[in-house]
């Protein structure tokens, strides 16, 4: 097969059905869903794979919103990440739209160019990334483990093939104290929310000695009913990142003994519940980086000059990172455009959300195309991540 002549065709096909896929990524808009609650946006993910061909396992991972679809027979295997979940009140402010109907033209797109036989393509719906829960769970289930090469895009205000993302580990607090009447009998009581405050404080002085990747926030889950009544029961959740899981371990710790001291100084009881589910940093492939890259020069689009390291955040695409060599580059949907804003979510049905859409189906289509048809590259970047 002639690679040059395949990208064509890919880039054809993709303008010519292009409002196929557009039509998905406004319909998630119009329709948000947060995590485990994708019903309507899993079944319509599903349901198109389906008319394009593929074979949709549904309800996969114990997780019923999730799906694995699959088409072809050839010995490499090709996995397109499809994210569905929204946020909670704004709606698809992190942009998962435009990744779900990327990756779903890549998909159509080479199932309908590519024969049979060259490759397998598995699509993964994953749900709840916002949670940090898919993706973890369906690597638990075993369902990357015949991937070769993990693929997806995510819109951003630029457009970068590489940005770190930082590991994440989630700690909740709960504290025990005795409730009293706060103004005739405050020798009485133990004052739960106290614990909570004392909690934060710790956080605040031990942010001075942690590295500068180390990024520890919470919030007051359950602070008491009324002032006049000393809490009996106040409650936290916190976020823990950094670089790697080993710094990412050791701040947990030194929070979780905030939460300890703050405990002891109280009188209060302390429950910790700590997540299973850590995100592990993203592990970067530069050949799989390079590979997408070329693409983008294909195609005449520049990149953004950006610092990879900055403005990072988590994902559970890190812990796939881990398992199978992986790309996770950026598509831009609007200059200055902050993520997790209202004014993302809308920009990711505005002219320039579109284009974004188009653009990450055909470049992913395209960095498929040179997997398939040059086992040299498959070889650079298996060799680097092994």
């Amino acid at each position: 097969m002639d690679l040059d002549a395949v990208k064509r065709s890919l880039v054809a096909w993709i303008d010519q059905h292009g409002s196929e896929v557009l039509a998905v990524a406004e319909e998630l808009y119009r329709n948000p869903e947060t995590g485990l609650k994708e019903v309507r946006s899993s079944a319509l993910l599903a349901e198109f794979l389906e008319r394009e061909g593929f074979r949709v396992d549904r309800g996969v991972a114990d997780l019923p919103t999730a799906f694995r679809a699959e088409f072809g027979c050839g010995p490499l295997t090709i996995g397109l990440i499809v994210e569905m979940d929204a946020l909670p009140v704004m709606g698809h402010a992190c942009g998962h739209n435009v990744i779900a109907a990327a990756s779903l033209g890549a998909a159509a797109a080479l199932r309908h160019l590519l024969p049979a036989e060259a490759a397998r393509l598995v699509v993964l719906g994953t749900p709840a990334e916002e949670l940090g829960i898919g993706k973890v769970e369906m690597i638990r289930h075993g369902l990357f483990d015949d991937v070769d090469f993990v693929m997806m895009v995510h819109p951003s205000s630029r457009r970068y093939v590489v940005k770190h993302y930082l590991g994440l580990a989630k700690v909740r607090f709960s504290f025990q104290g005795r409730p009293a009447h706060a103004a005739a009998y405050p020798e009485e009581g133990v004052n739960a929310l106290d614990a909570v405050i004392q909690t934060f404080n710790g956080v605040n002085a031990l942010r001075q000695q942690l590295r500068q990747d180390v990024r520890i926030h919470g919030i007051i889950t359950d602070g008491g009913v009324a002032p006049n009544i000393i809490p009996e029961r106040a409650a936290a959740y916190f976020y823990v990142r950094a670089d790697d899981l080993a710094m990412l371990d050791q701040a947990k710790r030194r929070l979780i003994a905030c939460a300890e001291g703050a405990a002891l100084a109280t009188g209060c009881r302390l429950h910790v519940e700590e997540d299973p589910r850590v995100l592990a940093p993203l592990r970067v492939n530069h050949a799989f980086s390079a590979l997408y890259a070329a693409q983008l020069a294909w195609l005449g689009l520049p990149m953004a000059e950006t610092d990879p390291n900055r403005n990072k955040g988590s994902s559970d695409i890190g812990n796939v990172s881990q398992l199978v060599p992986t790309i996770h580059p950026h598509v831009p949907i609007g200059d200055g455009i902050n993520i997790h804003s209202e004014d993302f979510a809308r920009a990711t049905v505005s002219e320039h959300g579109k284009a974004a859409v188009i653009e990450g189906a055909t470049a992913l289509a395209l960095t498929a195309a040179e997997l398939v048809l040059r086992p040299e590259v498959r070889e650079e970047i298996a060799a680097e991540f092994s």
